[in-house]
């Protein structure tokens, strides 16, 4: 997805904020979230955290690093409740998303 700026700027417009409207949400300027997502300033880590809670994203998925960096909050979320079943039902979630899986790369395969 490209560097911290694009994610903004793509982020933003997947919302439909103006770069006023984001400044709003994380206590910044629109100068200052012009220059982020110009690549012409990097945001704080402080405002790393505010634009992630804007956005609703981890702040991995913003930075593009870590292991969840492709996850969004949501399937974030999702392993983390996983993590807590027991072994059993784990196994039928796991039996299930792999039935997706195939099926889903057969029908890419044979397309």
């Amino acid at each position: 997805m490209g560097n911290i700026g694009e994610r903004i700027t793509n982020l933003r417009k997947a919302k439909n904020w103006s770069q006023e409207d984001l400044a709003s949400k994380t206590e910044s300027s629109r100068v200052m979230i012009g220059k982020y997502e110009r690549g012409d300033n990097s945001p704080s880590i402080e405002v790393i955290v505010k634009l992630a809670k804007a956005f609703d994203v981890s702040v991995d998925y913003l930075l593009g690093e870590g292991l969840n960096a492709s996850y969004d909050k949501e399937m974030v979320k999702r392993l983390d409740e996983l993590e807590t079943l027991p072994k059993e039902q784990k196994s039928k979630i796991f039996e299930y998303m792999d039935l997706v899986i195939r099926d889903y790369k057969a029908k890419i395969a044979y397309a």
